[in-house]
C-alpha cells in the first residue's frame, strides 16, 4: 500500500544482456495491485523504432509509455546517440515540472551498450553489459551475471533463464517471459 492508502500497482522483472555482439532484453509478464494478481501477460519490452535498440519499463505503465515516445524523440533529435538521448531525457525527466511526477525506470539495450535511465538523473551503464529493473531485479542480475560468468550461454538463453530464477523467487514476478533480441 501506498501512504495514502491506495493499493499500489507493481510487478516487473526487466532483464537485458549482452554477449558477443548480441543483446537480448526480457521481462515476465505479471501485474499485480496490492497482493492481487490482476495481469499475466503485460508487455514491458518494445523495440525502438528508428534506432537498433530494445527498451524495457517498471513501474506505471501510462508514464513509462510516455517515457518511452520522449526517449524515442531524444533519439531522433540527437541522431541515434543513445547516450546523449539518455542524459537529455534524464536531464528533462528530472526538472521538467510535468515529466517528474511520472513513475517509471527505464531499461536499453543495443548490441553494444546496455542503460538504466531513472527519475532522479540518473544514467547508468553497468561494466558487465547487464541491466535489471523491477521488483525481481536483483535476483535476476544475480543469477545472470552467474551464467555469464560461468557459462557459454547466449544473452537470450541467459536472460530466459535469469528470468525464470527470478520467477521462482519475487511473488511479483511470473513465468510469462517476452524476450526481443537485437
Amino acid at each position: 500500500m501506498e501512504m495514502n492508502g491506495k493499493p499500489k500497482l507493481r510487478a516487473t522483472t526487466v532483464l537485458g544482456v549482452i554477449r558477443n555482439g548480441k543483446a537480448a532484453l526480457g521481462s515476465d509478464g505479471q501485474m499485480t495491485l496490492g497482493n492481487t494478481v490482476i495481469k499475466h501477460s503485460t508487455k514491458k519490452i518494445r523495440r525502438l523504432r528508428q534506432a537498433n535498440l530494445i527498451t524495457g519499463f517498471a513501474g506505471a505503465t501510462a508514464d513509462a509509455v510516455t517515457l518511452l515516445d520522449r526517449f524515442e524523440e531524444k533519439l531522433q533529435a540527437y541522431g541515434g546517440q543513445l547516450e546523449r538521448a539518455a542524459v537529455e531525457l534524464a536531464r528533462d525527466w528530472r526538472t521538467d515540472k510535468y515529466l517528474r511526477r511520472l513513475e517509471a525506470m527505464l531499461a536499453v539495450v543495443g548490441q553494444e551498450k546496455a542503460l538504466i535511465i531513472s527519475g532522479t538523473g540518473d544514467v547508468i551503464e553497468p561494466e558487465d553489459g547487464i541491466v535489471a529493473i523491477g521488483s525481481g531485479s536483483m535476483f535476476a542480475l544475480a543469477s545472470a551475471r552467474s551464467l555469464l560468468k560461468h557459462t557459454a550461454l547466449e544473452a537470450s538463453d541467459i536472460v530466459r533463464e535469469s528470468l525464470k530464477i527470478a520467477a521462482d523467487i519475487c511473488i511479483y514476478t511470473n513465468d510469462h517471459i517476452i524476450l526481443e533480441e537485437v
